[in-house]
């Protein structure tokens, strides 16, 4: 049984939404959110059959949607996709940039092609796919008349917040999300009335990419010291993404929204608890005996 949106079911309704990576994991779950909310979508990625097969299971829930094959790396498929949208449905509203390339390596077996091709997909494919649908999404553009302008999402990451095992690739790459969230927010916010914001999940086991890269024996392991002791599901991230498309977030703007219950901020517990309440009572407790005079630092 699905959840129960926190949202109204017309939260984004009359709005068209263009969801690269749209047709699996994260970015389907987004798609299907903004569709159940009232947006006709647009997903753009390479496999024909997911595509086609994503297409038809919103069109099941009565979601107006429609799939374009597209590679991101590819200016040229950036602009077809951008503008068959447009033709499609007379105008475009909201670009979500969720077409991510990951896989675990050691910085000495990755190649700088490898390095390179994540780089593409994640970084140079954002941007690419934000510079194609600026002409649709500015105040005054196409379908828009006077009215303000579009929004726009990046999904990054938070391994790069600190070092991340075996991500180099994608660090570098999400950094340079992360920089292009907060460079067009300036000027296209400015310039254009476009709202441009990230959202950055952490661990999200309702996806291919979690067995993939985190093999169940360590993702057990890291429940134990997870804040929430427990890892997303893509439900947490598409309401994150609703938030930030819809007006309810309509005065954010350059904000990466990270989404790991805290778990950037966590590190392994090396003592229990209430070893730690004995320690700090056995420093306490010296700390009022010691005898007038003799300083704290001699404790």
């Amino acid at each position: 049984m699905g959840k129960e949106s926190p949202f109204r079911g017309d939260i984004v309704k009359g709005k068209v939404a263009l969801i690269t990576g749209g047709g699996s994991g994260i970015g389907f779950e987004i798609s299907t959110q903004l569709g159940k909310h009232g947006a006709c979508v647009a997903i753009m990625g390479r496999r024909k059959p997911v595509l086609d097969s994503a297409v038809s299971t919103l069109a099941s829930l009565g979601i107006p949607a429609v799939g374009f094959e597209g590679d991101v790396r590819s200016q040229d498929d950036a602009k077809r996709v951008v503008e068959s949208t447009f033709r499609h449905f007379g105008r475009l509203d909201i670009l979500i940039n969720a077409a991510a390339g990951n896989f675990l390596v050691s910085p000495e077996d990755l190649s700088p092609n490898g390095f390179r091709t994540v780089m593409n997909i994640d970084s140079v494919g954002t941007f690419t796919m934000c510079h194609e649908a600026l002409k649709y999404l500015k105040k005054g553009g196409p379908g828009r008349g006077s009215s303000g302008g579009g929004t726009i999402l990046n999904i990054s990451a938070t391994l790069h917040y600190t070092a991340s095992w075996y991500q180099i690739h994608v660090s570098a790459a999400k950094a340079a999300v992360d920089a292009v969230t907060r460079n067009l927010a300036l000027e296209w916010g400015t310039d254009y009335d476009i709202r441009v914001n990230g959202i950055a999940p952490g661990p999200i086991g309702d996806t291919p990419g979690m067995s993939k890269l985190v093999p169940p024996e360590i993702d057990s392991k890291a429940r134990d010291y997870m804040p929430l002791y427990r890892i997303g599901e893509t439900w947490d991230i598409a309401m994150a993404a609703l938030y930030l498309a819809s007006d309810a977030g309509k005065f954010v703007n350059g904000t990466t929204l990270i989404v790991d219950g805290g778990l950037w901020l966590s590190r392994p517990r090396h003592l229990p608890k209430e070893a730690v309440k004995q320690l700090s009572r056995a420093v306490e407790k010296r700390s009022r005996d010691a005898p007038v005079g003799v300083p704290k630092s001699k404790l």
